[in-house]
């Protein structure tokens, strides 16, 4: 058997000419050991990330000893691997130069069998500077003027998460280490280097073809275990390295709010004649069929995920990095993000091209809670030289990744990079380049990496860009076919109503900035920096005007918040509502639009953001509202003047049959009438089932200042599955009274129940904690007059929400 002898833990890391030995860990980072060791202050404080980014003007070495057990030493080969090396790294084992690696994306293996001694041994990881290799590669190629987005020259040059330069949303903080695991592995014979499953679905079954590409000798046998959902298992074996399994009764994996998730476990185990096994590979499947329908329809042509047939509406956010200090993440980071996730209702993830590929827990995760991966290539926003050596280290790269991950069944489609095809057509300061390079665009990304992905992944499918409308720079942001970046509102500064007038087949970009939770905010500012545009709040704002955005966007909505807690509550009400009306309005033309992603999911650091989660895991209020928006049933409505249209959307399999309740009030929430509808809604689809009008009294100048509508719709049952509500005028022009919120709690095993009551009507109401935290049930509501509501804090007592809770409203903005 292989034999693996893992190298990660206590390393010693000093600066290239210095002496100083610094306590490391491996798999870690640079910036990660110089804060645990107290000698860099928290790059994310205040404005520490610009003297940070000054340290990666050095060379640092990371080094350790250790002894390398016999039984390693007897193998006829030994193998040094490193899984990630951030990113100009060489190695020199016992003083022997091994390796030169340029490629943060890669996986590194080369044989160190002959260099390997039974004593101590001594492996040394030099890693360059990462500033001046760019600063050296702008100088050499000043024709590529181009420099990503809040980014530096020369980034396209080197093959590092390009985020890690800066981007609209994170900090210039170019890390750099050993950041993933690294190991010694011994075999005889032969070792497996991948396993390629392939499945072929059919009216009797599903046929496994599971082949293992082998370096060294030629494979007698080999032998695969399939272990089912249940635990039960089944053994094949056949001569050669290849074979196929058929599954009489297949369970079906599929996308959340479709179904389970069942997993089956293929054991790959490659035997000698003599029936010893040499290496064994293990990998976890789902069994589903996956395909991106482009059928051509009244509107042009559709684009949507296809899963065992089905055409499945995207619901979720684009994720980047968690964080800019890569050696922080861990599973269960990652778990509870997704989780996350998996709870405000998403079935989608689109991990975005400027940051890394995803760890396998990442994937892992996804499998199990059925959120299928829209998964870039990691390119974004930039203008590559394609030279033979890049060629070179690209295709390996992508042979290193795919081979890793593309046997999960959450992964749905591969997509070649972001915003590049756009760029070529649509922004002037790329398509000023040379045509040579925009040929060269041509041939990395509709040629070598497309015919890369359909060997290596012939099952997925590869989309070129995003957005595009398939390729060529054939009109790559069309409305009509393909998937589209909607920026209109936003970095356009159109009013969220605007989303209105737009049909994608399918968004997988728009979004709208807010800041962070409070906490949040106080963990990298003192008390005078708490203005949104003093010199700490705007270095932690990095989209160029985006403070000035919000204030803009507030002003068109919101009365100015008097206080600066106010401002933060202000900005994320913003952005749920943003987020609300895109969302809300593309579901309700399902068939024609079949996905809803928003940027952005999550933060790297913390800062002033797209995102719906922020760097410390707190949500948002637009993540309590994705909950709401992307509810498997959807009540919400569509306002022209004083008439509201009312629209049912049913995503599930099932016939919805129950009833809208649409009730008028005053701003106060004084009822002026209700009226009530049963509805029948067939599967997947979206249905008009009302027309509320409204006649307001005469004399009154602005009536839609004084009129609310809440939505609520039950199941035959009665239960409540769906909630909304439209204001009929901008919040800062209603009539808002007092609402006069009480609440009292108890206590229910280890979390909370909170009965929250209020005098009048109450919109946005918002619960938070001052210095611990807790997850809510349901948050950023409405709170209707005389009318008690429950909600859940999860792991606080009664004791600490008495101390701790804070409750605020739409009413107290400028007040």
């Amino acid at each position: 058997m292989k034999e693996r002898y893992p190298l990660d833990g206590a390393w010693v890391l000093k600066e290239a000419l210095g002496q100083e030995n610094i306590p490391a860990t491996v798999p870690g980072s640079v910036l990660g050991d110089l804060l645990a060791a107290g000698l860099i202050a928290d790059p994310f404080y205040r404005e520490n990330e610009y003297e940070a980014l000054r340290l990666f003007d050095r060379d640092y070495t990371y080094e350790t000893l250790f002894a390398v057990p016999e039984s390693l030493l007897r193998r006829q080969q030994v193998d040094l691997v490193f899984e990630g090396l951030d990113t100009l790294a060489e190695v020199t084992l016992n003083g022997t130069p091994v390796l030169h690696a340029d490629n943060m994306h890669r996986t590194w293996r080369v044989p160190v069998r002959h260099l390997l001694t039974a004593g101590e041994n001594r492996l040394c990881v030099l890693l360059r500077s990462p500033n001046r290799f760019i600063a050296q590669a702008y100088a050499q190629n000043p024709d590529i003027t181009f420099d990503g987005s809040g980014s530096v020259f020369g980034t396209s040059a080197i093959r590092k998460a390009h985020c890690m330069f800066g981007w609209d949303w994170g900090p210039q903080l170019p890390d750099a280490g050993v950041w993933r695991p690294c190991a010694l592995e011994g075999y005889d014979d032969s070792r497996i280097q991948s396993v390629c499953i392939l499945q072929h679905h059919g009216a009797q079954g599903v046929r496994l073809d599971i082949a293992a590409e082998v370096q060294g000798s030629p494979v007698h046998a080999l032998r695969v275990t399939l272990t089912a959902p249940d635990g039960t298992f089944r053994e094949v074996r056949r001569a050669g390295a290849a074979l196929t399994m058929d599954i009489d009764r297949p369970q079906l994996w599929q996308p959340r709010g479709w179904g389970a998730q069942p997993l089956y476990t293929v054991q790959a185990a490659i035997i000698n004649p003599e029936g010893d096994v040499l290496d064994t590979a293990t990998r976890r499947i789902g069994l589903r069929t996956v395909e991106i329908s482009q059928q051509p329809d009244q509107w042009g042509s559709e684009f949507c995920f296809k899963v065992n047939g089905n055409k499945i509406f995207s619901m979720g956010a684009d994720y980047i990095p968690e964080d800019n200090l890569l050696g922080r993440t861990n599973p269960e980071r990652t778990r509870r993000l997704l989780e996350a996730c998996a709870a405000a209702n998403f079935n989608t993830i689109r991990v975005w091209g400027g940051g890394y590929y995803p760890e396998d827990w990442f994937f892992d995760a996804c499998d199990e809670l059925g959120l299928m991966v829209w998964l870039d290539l990691m390119y974004a926003c930039n203008i590559y030289k394609l030279t033979d050596a890049f060629e070179e280290s690209i295709l390996a790269e992508t042979r290193d990744n795919l081979t890793r991950v593309r046997h999960h069944a959450c992964l749905c489609v591969l997509c070649g990079n972001n915003e590049m095809e756009s760029g070529w057509v649509d922004w002037p300061a790329v398509a000023g380049h040379s045509l040579a390079l925009k040929a060269q665009y041509l041939v990395q990304f509709e040629y070598l990496l497309k015919k890369a992905c359909a060997s290596l992944a012939p099952q997925l499918p590869y989309w070129p860009s995003s957005p595009s409308s398939g390729g060529h720079f054939d009109d790559p942001n069309s409305y009509d076919r393909g998937d589209v970046h909607c920026w209109d509102v936003w970095h356009g500064l159109k009013p969220f109503e605007d989303y209105r007038s737009k049909y994608p087949r399918y968004c997988s970009e728009f979004g709208f900035e807010s800041f962070p939770n409070h906490k949040t905010v106080a963990a990298y500012t003192l008390p005078e920096d708490r203005n949104i545009f003093s010199r700490v709040m705007e270095s932690h704002q990095k989209c160029v005007g985006g403070n000035g955005k919000i204030l803009y966007y507030l002003s068109q909505n919101y009365r100015y918040p008097t206080r600066f807690r106010h401002m933060l509550y202000a900005s994320q009400l913003l952005q749920a509502e943003a987020m609300r009306a895109g969302v809300e309005h593309w579901r309700r033309y399902r068939g024609r639009c079949m996905g809803a992603i928003y940027w952005q999911l999550n933060d790297c650091w913390p800062v002033a953001s797209w995102a719906s989660i922020d760097s410390f895991g707190r949500w948002k209020v637009l993540h309590y509202a994705a909950r709401r928006f992307f509810a498997p049933v959807l009540i919400s409505g569509e306002r022209e003047g004083m008439a509201l249209r009312v629209n049912v959307t049913n995503e599930t399999l099932e016939t919805f049959r129950g009833k809208a309740e649409v009730r008028l009030m005053t701003a106060a929430g004084k009822p002026i009438r209700t009226e009530t509808v049963f509805v029948d809604i067939a599967p997947l689809t979206a249905a008009w089932v009302h027309t509320l009008t409204h006649e307001p009294a005469q004399g009154d100048l602005h009536p839609q200042d004084d009129v609310v509508c809440v939505l609520r719709l039950t199941d035959e049952g009665g239960r409540t599955v769906s909630e909304n509500c439209e204001l009929y005028s901008q919040p800062k022009f209603m009539r808002f009274a007092e609402p006069g919120i009480t609440w009292q709690a108890s206590q229910q095993g280890e979390d909370c129940v909170i009965t929250l009551r209020a005098e009048a009507f109450a919109w946005g109401v918002w619960l938070d904690t001052e210095t611990v935290d807790c997850r809510f049930s349901d948050n950023g509501f409405v709170l209707l007059p005389q009318e008690e509501r429950e909600i859940t804090a999860v792991g606080i007592t009664v004791e600490a929400l008495q101390r701790e809770l804070s409750l605020t409203s739409i009413w107290d903005v400028g007040r």
